[in-house]
């Protein structure tokens, strides 16, 4: 019933990645503008917290310009998945909740990644 939508595959590839690169971008700024602060916030180093900043940035761009977009979506994936079991394991946050961002936000995340690392960011190129 639906298979003349998959015409538009690329197309909704590209928007995924577009919208999970607007994430990341925009989580990626405080972590390179102010390292030090966000290091202290979530108990890494300042270096760690820069290398996490640069990785979300250029994972960013790599997704928006549509290059390498699968090695992009692998690293982020790395990202969330180290963001989970943060999240799980020492800070202890639920799935839901209503006064800070929950798993359910970083679950959706992997599975967009996972999403392009598998299926690839189709053909649609900025570059």
């Amino acid at each position: 019933m639906f298979t003349q939508l998959l015409q538009y595959n690329d197309i909704g590839l590209l928007l995924l990645r577009l919208v999970i690169a607007s994430i990341f971008l925009y989580h990626s700024l405080p972590k390179l503008k102010n390292a030090k602060e966000m290091a202290q916030g979530i108990g890494f180093s300042t270096e760690f917290v820069t290398a996490l900043g640069l990785v979300e940035f250029l994972s960013s761009v790599g997704l928006i310009l549509g290059v390498y977009t699968q090695l992009w979506a692998l690293l982020l994936s790395i990202v969330m998945i180290g963001a989970l079991y943060m999240k799980i394991v020492r800070w202890n946050i639920p799935f839901s909740a209503s006064n800070k961002t929950g798993l359910e936000f970083d679950l959706i995340l992997l599975a967009a990644n996972v999403v392009i690392l598998f299926g690839g960011g189709g053909s649609i190129r900025i570059l």
